[in-house]
């Protein structure tokens, strides 16, 4: 399973500034075998990228794409993306002016014509809380974007903490999308009035019970999130890091036996 865990750069958006390469080498000594590319700064060089991957013998866990890239900046993202060495490309949020029913519907029809004209590429959601708030014929609108038939081409990329937060339980939800979620969100929620951020074990998901399904239904990389950090993010991360490490020695001596 450590093979699998990797860091989402957006929880290192404020470290990047200070040099991506330099952090690269900082994730990769930690123990980390990918990064999901995403809070880059805003003059990032795709190359500079591609290089602290490679000299840093990092993978690429797919790359979080807006949907005005998706719409206006296409062919770049491709060229990114097969730069980075990933065919994972997933739009991580739909803005405010956009959270409507008939948005909705035509950021499904994008999804599926996408995955259609380019079927080497996988292209998936990544959902927040805000989407059990929208219905659509229905669904709530995550529902709708990630219905699971056969001619729906999007795939999962659950965030187990806005699953939570939205008060579902994430093993129960994540049951709908078996072999269609190469990549899941992972963040921990805090044991408190506050209901905020929290590293990985130490809150209140339940997190064994979500590998041990993960690793019989397809999941690829266990990607860590957190959004907003109380402590240093690389020391969060670190703790993240030491807790993943724990469970997946759980689930390797469960199986041994």
């Amino acid at each position: 399973m450590k093979h699998k865990f990797a860091v989402q750069l957006y929880t290192l958006r404020e470290e990047l500034k200070t040099g991506i390469r330099p952090i690269f080498k900082t994730i990769k000594e930690m123990g980390w075998a990918g990064v999901q590319i995403s809070g880059l700064p805003k003059d990032y060089d795709p190359n500079e990228i591609a290089l602290g991957l490679k000299e840093n013998k990092l993978l690429a866990a797919g790359i979080h794409v807006s949907l005005n890239r998706l719409l206006n900046d296409f062919k770049a993202v491709l060229n990114e993306a097969n730069l980075y060495g990933t065919k994972d490309i997933i739009l991580p949020h739909v803005a405010a002016e956009f959270r409507n029913c008939e948005q909705y519907k035509e950021i499904k029809k994008l999804l599926n014509q996408l995955a259609k004209d380019e079927p080497e590429y996988r292209f998936s959601y990544h959902n927040h809380a805000f989407e059990f708030d929208i219905d659509i014929d229905g669904q709530d609108a995550l529902s709708y974007i990630l219905d699971p038939l056969d001619d729906n081409r999007i795939l999962a990329e659950i965030d187990v903490f806005w699953i939570k937060k939205a008060g579902i339980e994430p093993l129960e939800y994540i049951k709908r999308y078996e072999k269609r979620m190469p990549i899941i969100h992972l963040k921990d929620m805090t044991d408190d009035e506050r209901q905020t951020f929290a590293e990985v074990g130490t809150g209140v998901i339940d997190f064994l019970p979500i590998f041990q399904w993960g690793e019989v239904n397809g999941i690829e990389w266990y990607v860590v999130e957190q959004d907003i950090c109380e402590g240093p993010p690389l020391r969060c991360l670190e703790t993240s890091l030491r807790n993943l490490t724990q469970f997946a020695e759980k689930i390797s001596g469960s199986t041994s036996r």
